[in-house]
Formats: C-alpha cells, sequence, structure tokens
C-alpha cells in the first residue's frame, strides 16, 4: 500500500517511520526548507531529534507529488487546521483518509469527524486513529495498541489490518464518538493532573483524579452518543493514564507550570509544540454547559486558564464539593 502522512510534526514523523516497516510511505511538509533539512540529517531535528528516518521513508513539500500515488492518507495536523486540509485534499483521486488529531473545533465544538462530514464528498472513507501514544516510542518500535473507528466499520477493519504490524497493534471501532471524545477531553485532564503533580498532592490524588475525570469523559461521550465501553479502552481510559502520567505529555507539562504560578503565554512559549487541551477546554467548557452535563474538573481547567483563577484556589474549590454518590443509578 501507498501511505502519505500529511504532517511532518513529531507524531507525523513518527507514525510514517513506524509505518515504513510495511508499506512504501510518504511524509509531507508544507515547511519546504525544513523538509529538506530531514532529507539531509535524515531525523527531524525540530519535533523528533531522536529518531532516525529509515531510508526507505520518502519527504516531500510538494503536495500534489505527495498525493499522486497515495492509496490512503493519514492526516497528522492538529484539530485546528483539519478543515482546510480536508479541503485540500478532496480533490484529489485518493479516497480513503484517517486523522490524528485529537480535540474539538475552535468555535463550532465540532469532533473532527463532524468536520470531515461537511468538508469531503460523498465516496470518502475515512475514520480517526487514537489511544495510549508518545510519538517517540512510537518511532522507537516501542510496542503501542491504538483503536482505529469509522461509522463505517467494513473501513475500519481494513485500515486497521493495513496499519497493524508487530509494535503497533491496531483495533478497531465503530464508535468514533467515544474514540475522539475520548481523545479530545483527556488532554484537559491531563492539564488537571499536572497542576496537582506540580503542587505536590501525591499519588492519592493523582489516582482520584484520574478516576473521576474518566467519569466526566464518560459522561459527556455517552451524552453525545458514544459508547462507554469505548470511553473505557484504549481512546479513553488508556489515553488518559498515558497522558496524565507520562513526562513527555505537553499538556501534563502545561498544568506543571501553572503550578508554579506562571502565564499561559509564556508556558506555551517554553514547550513550542501544540498542546491540545488549552485550547479543548473552551470547546469542552462550552459544549458541556449547552448539554447540561456535569464537568467540574473540566471547569475548573477553564477557570485556572482563561478566568485567571489560581491553581490553588481551584484546587480547594474541587476538594471542597459538597459530597455525593459515585454513580446515579438511572431508574
Amino acid at each position: 500500500m501507498n501511505i502519505t502522512v500529511i504532517g511532518a510534526g513529531a507524531w507525523g514523523t513518527a507514525l510514517a517511520i513506524s509505518l515504513s516497516q510495511r508499506h512504501r510511505t510518504t511524509l509531507w511538509g508544507r515547511d519546504e526548507l525544513q523538509i529538506a533539512a530531514m532529507r539531509d540529517a535524515r531525523c527531524n531535528l525540530r519535533y523528533l531529534p531522536d529518531a532516525k528516518l529509515p531510508e526507505n521513508l520518502s519527504l516531500s513539500s510538494d503536495l500534489s507529488e505527495a498525493l499522486a500515488d497515495a492509496d490512503l492518507l493519514i492526516l497528522a495536523v492538529p484539530i485546528s487546521a483539519l478543515r482546510t486540509t480536508l479541503e485540500k485534499i478532496s480533490g484529489h483521486d485518493v479516497r480513503d483518509a484517517i486523522w490524528l488529531c485529537k480535540g474539538l473545533e475552535l468555535q463550532t465544538s465540532m469532533l473532527p469527524h463532524q468536520v470531515a462530514e461537511q468538508v469531503l464528498p460523498r465516496g470518502f472513507r475515512c475514520g480517526a486513529l487514537s489511544g495510549p501514544s508518545f510519538a517517540l516510542e512510537v518511532a522507537k518500535g516501542l510496542p503501542t495498541a491504538l483503536v482505529l473507528a469509522s461509522k463505517d466499520e467494513e473501513f475500519a477493519q481494513y485500515a486497521a489490518q493495513m496499519l497493524h504490524h508487530s509494535r503497533l497493534r491496531i483495533y478497531a471501532s465503530n464508535d468514533i464518538v467515544g474514540v475522539e471524545v475520548g481523545g479530545a477531553v483527556k488532554n484537559v485532564m491531563a492539564i488537571a493532573a499536572g497542576v496537582s503533580d506540580g503542587m505536590r498532592l501525591g499519588n492519592n490524588a493523582r489516582a482520584a483524579l484520574i478516576t473521576r475525570g474518566l467519569a466526566e469523559i464518560a459522561r459527556l461521550g455517552m451524552k453525545l452518543g458514544g459508547r462507554a465501553e469505548t470511553l473505557g479502552g484504549l481512546s479513553g481510559a488508556g489515553d488518559l493514564i498515558l497522558t496524565c502520567t507520562g513526562d513527555m505529555s505537553r499538556n501534563r507539562r502545561v498544568g506543571l507550570m501553572l503550578a508554579e504560578g506562571r502565564n499561559l503565554d509564556e508556558i506555551l512559549g517554553e514547550i513550542g509544540h501544540v498542546a491540545e487541551g488549552v485550547y479543548a477546554v473552551r470547546e469542552v467548557h462550552e459544549l458541556a454547559h449547552r448539554l447540561g452535563v456535569d464537568m467540574p474538573i473540566c471547569e475548573a481547567v477553564y477557570r485556572v486558564l482563561y478566568d485567571h483563577v489560581p491553581a490553588r484556589e481551584m484546587v480547594d474549590y474541587l476538594l471542597n464539593r459538597t459530597t455525593s454518590l459515585e454513580f446515579v443509578q438511572k431508574p
């Protein structure tokens, strides 16, 4: 199979390295100078300097050239660039596409598949690839398990089989809502976990936060039509655990620095990569209020980031909320 990965950031580069073991793979980046530097150095010095690019991995900054013979497109762009990227590819012959972005579109609060439904013409087969995955570990060939979701279950199973190999286990799902909600909201929870760790609240607090964070993700996901088992799977609980505990998590780093009292602009400038949770929390906040879904941890993160409430004050607020049943049984 000929695969073209659109987007030469850390995750796009890592997945291109991994997939080049089985398929003829091209990695496309919009920055001609960056691609030229990657071609010379055989590594992505800007985003993934510790991973060597295989000699059989092709690099391109010419979009038409990169799409010419592609059987499958993998869109490794942030949610903010998904709509424009889908518009660019929609006029080409390729009709199979998978996106990697995790989040909600700004202003519309749409999940990625909802954006795709607005943009892509009839006949496109598409889906989302998500789950617990740090780019560097994938690039190094460390074992990783992901889930590929599409409303077209036949396509999900076909694409999962094509991408699967001994170090990259891919499961198929037809619950694209559940998969995308898990991927979007776990980044918000990772910021909260970073605040907790940065304030040295301990392992007990982190475990409680992850568990209650998963309950919030499940409430929103099921309200939108996702399934409980999906939200408890790789793209929900799995990705949440990794992002809340792993030192390579950008969103967790945001929380760690918020706990130090640093402002958001300074934090984002230092990280230098997209931390999707910073933007997702605004849309999650809006969506939760519109749908009447109780999400106190997300609300706290929103208030710290955008109402400039001190992190310690919001921790006190969460700890002193009125006690209640852990699970409310439905009649």
